[in-house]
């Protein structure tokens, strides 16, 4: 398997740290991901994190812009400014730190959620009420008329 798939909530222990769900450590180990890039997604209160590859993706993007267009600086503030990297310890546990919190409004749980080629940290709440969001609009679209 070489896929982030489906989605998981885990609680955060006394230290700070949660523990990545075992098939997301599977993928990690599959696609040789030792350290993650994780940055402020673009729409949701969600943190994204995946390989070195997920940055050299944005990276490529911005390169092909005009250095100085406003596109290129507001791609480069949300994937540079908006990112870091990070590391599992030991025992597959990632620090649950400010940048983490902050921006997700993650407290005693996270949901880890699988997008494909990378995986997202939620509030378990948030998660939810965004799924089911999802949900309902693509329902209602399906009973629209062409």
């Amino acid at each position: 398997m070489n896929r982030f798939l489906s989605h998981a909530t885990q609680r955060i222990d006394a230290k700070g740290r949660v523990s990545v769900p075992s098939a997301f450590r599977s993928v990690m180990s599959a696609l040789d991901i030792r350290e993650l890039y994780c940055f402020q997604d673009f729409v949701f209160p969600a943190i994204s994190a995946g390989g070195s590859e997920l940055l050299d993706r944005f990276e490529r993007q911005i390169v092909l812009e005009d250095p100085l267009s406003a596109q290129a600086n507001q791609m480069s503030l949300l994937v540079h400014g908006g990112g870091v990297f990070m590391k599992l310890d030991q025992e597959g546990r990632l620090a649950v730190t400010d940048f983490i919190r902050d921006f997700t409004g993650i407290t005693s749980e996270v949901t880890f959620v699988g997008r494909a080629d990378h995986f997202q940290l939620w509030a378990p709440q948030a998660f939810l009420q965004a799924q089911a969001d999802a949900r309902e609009e693509r329902r209602l679209r399906g009973l629209r008329s062409p």
